[in-house]
């Protein structure tokens, strides 16, 4: 197994915990993203959901500005904004603007999942059509508005999108069918596979990805990582509760059942299903829940076998401190401050 240094990296999806509010689970990313900077995790990156009580985090362009200023080493960014959502202009405005309030720290993380339903996806953009090849487009348009360049998509440079700036955010494409990894590769971006949502196919997107890449003037060489549900404790009983509410959380899920909020109590002697368990054992690909010795084999052959030196990690617990303390185990299994970048 290798022993290339990993890196490690945070995916909020600002959970509002059962008995909490949406305002407390900001509170709570903030004092998340104060301790990532200290222990020495590479990057934060906010989701954007909609229409969905248990989350908070429906505009990560307006969280990053407020997280970027609580620390100052770690990158900060989206994971992601769903490009469809919006017009291409204001994306590129936005992270032009938060690029130049913290420049050299703001990842532009990109998707095309609707972060909800297709309902409120139409309210959030009426000139969405759905069309893959729209959000190609948008592709194209948004690098041109990204690096100032005068091309049809810009309305051949009549329209630049400010602030003017000498850097821009790093951009990376998100995937979770392995699609978007041939638009990474044509477009010359960094690549992250959502294992935490598709666990089958993320090596060999990864491959294809690598194979097709085009170098581009922002990245000469492919970049890639990984994203994964994760929890890491000393007591076997922690991780026996969040493996259980884990398992349940993401059946609700497919069942539509979003706004569903629940303790280890409540479910605890929940009795699946044959189809519900092939289900739950299918998911548990999507995530890695367990002691420091079981979490550390397992993002190293996680790491091996997608070829990549950074997992960004997605924890979701009924307690804020066990969140926290998951994050501090991670970080001191993996040495994380061995390779903490210095301060600009």
């Amino acid at each position: 197994m290798s022993s290339v240094q990993l890196k490690l990296g945070v995916l909020d999806q600002t959970p509002v915990r059962r008995g909490s509010n949406a305002s407390e689970a900001l509170q709570e990313s903030i004092q998340l993203v104060k301790l990532a900077d200290e222990l020495g995790y590479s990057r934060y990156w906010i989701s954007e959901h909609h229409n969905t009580v248990t989350l908070a985090g429906a505009a990560p362009e307006v969280f990053i500005a407020r997280l970027a200023s609580e620390s100052v080493r770690i990158r900060l960014g989206s994971g992601g904004i769903m490009l469809p959502n919006h017009s291409t202009l204001k994306v590129a405005e936005n992270f032009k603007l938060l690029e130049a309030l913290y420049p050299g720290r703001i990842d532009l993380g990109l998707g095309r999942a609707p972060g909800g339903d297709r309902l409120t996806a139409q309210l959030l953009n009426p000139s969405n059509s759905f069309d893959p090849r729209e959000y190609i487009k948008q592709l194209g348009d948004l690098k041109s508005f990204l690096y100032d360049e005068a091309t049809e998509g810009t309305a051949y440079g009549k329209v630049r999108a400010i602030p003017r700036i000498d850097t821009a955010p790093a951009l990376w494409m998100l995937t979770s069918s392995g699609e978007s990894a041939y638009l990474a590769a044509h477009f010359g971006m960094a690549l992250s596979f959502a294992q935490f949502i598709n666990p089958i196919g993320g090596a060999e997107a990864l491959r294809n990805y690598r194979e097709r890449f085009r170098p581009s003037a922002e990245l000469p060489e492919p970049l890639a990582n990984v994203g994964i549900f994760a929890f890491c404790s000393e007591s076997e009983q922690k991780v026996k509760e969040v493996q259980a509410m884990m398992d349940y959380r993401l059946i609700s899920f497919e069942k539509g059942r979003f706004e569903e909020s629940f303790s280890y109590e409540d479910i605890k002697d929940y009795k699946y299903s044959d189809m519900e368990w092939q289900r739950v054992l299918h998911n548990r690909n999507r995530m890695v829940v367990g002691t420091p010795d079981l979490v550390e084999h397992t993002f190293r052959e996680l790491a091996d076998r997608f070829e990549i030196d950074e997992i960004v990690v997605s924890t979701f617990t009924d307690s804020f401190e066990d969140r926290l303390q998951s994050y501090k185990l991670l970080a001191e299994i993996f040495a994380l401050n061995k390779v903490r970048l210095p301060v600009e």
